[in-house]
């Protein structure tokens, strides 16, 4: 199979229309890079969890979206989570974990990041409604595993304890754990080249 082939199928399987074109694949493509194979197996087999039912997957992968700021792939993957069951109220709750999330990584990330002899910043109160979290929509571990994919992708080591912990509390394996995290590379990566 040519790589403009796999380019096609790779759109395909977003639900784009082959005569969309995306200037970072286009340069995949026209630079042979046999990436572009990678990146749709890579695509496609983070989606077929065993793990992970196809709505769970595509929400995660639209948490991830939402985060890296990718109209593209937030268009794609809530018309995919909403073909596989999704509702509005599930879209929209996954829209707010990623902006929780986003808010939560950079404040988590300071408080472990920072070394300070004049001040005490971790007895200071977060002040940060996170209400949302106390009864979601997702269910407690589908939120908390979309919660920690998310500050994996971000960097925030203390809120991807936080998390890992929370969900295997929650009965997540390790396995369904490793493949959401997965996903969110994945997905990460894809947004680099598909926009």
């Amino acid at each position: 199979m040519s790589l403009e082939e796999t380019k096609l199928d790779l759109l395909t399987d977003l639900g784009l229309d082959q005569g969309h074109e995306i200037e970072s694949l286009e340069t995949l493509v026209g630079g042979d890079s046999r990436y572009v194979r990678d990146l749709r197996v890579n695509l496609k087999g983070v989606l077929t969890s065993d793990h992970l039912e196809p709505k769970e997957a595509f929400l995660l992968a639209l948490a991830i979206a939402v985060n890296e700021k990718n109209d593209l792939l937030k268009n794609t993957f809530s018309e995919k989570a909403k073909e596989s069951g999704a509702g509005e109220d599930e879209i929209a709750e996954t829209y707010a974990c990623a902006s929780l999330l986003a808010t939560n990584n950079v404040f988590y990330r300071f408080k472990h990041f920072v070394q300070s002899s004049h001040g005490n910043y971790q007895a200071l109160p977060a002040r940060i409604k996170m209400n949302i979290m106390a009864r979601p929509v997702l269910g407690k571990e589908l939120f908390e595993l979309m919660s920690l994919a998310i500050s994996a992708v971000n960097g925030c080591e203390a809120c991807v304890n936080a998390h890992e912990a929370s969900v295997r509390q929650l009965g997540a394996s390790e396995a369904r754990i490793f493949d959401a995290v997965r996903l969110a590379s994945v997905v990460r990566g894809l947004s680099l080249i598909v926009r």
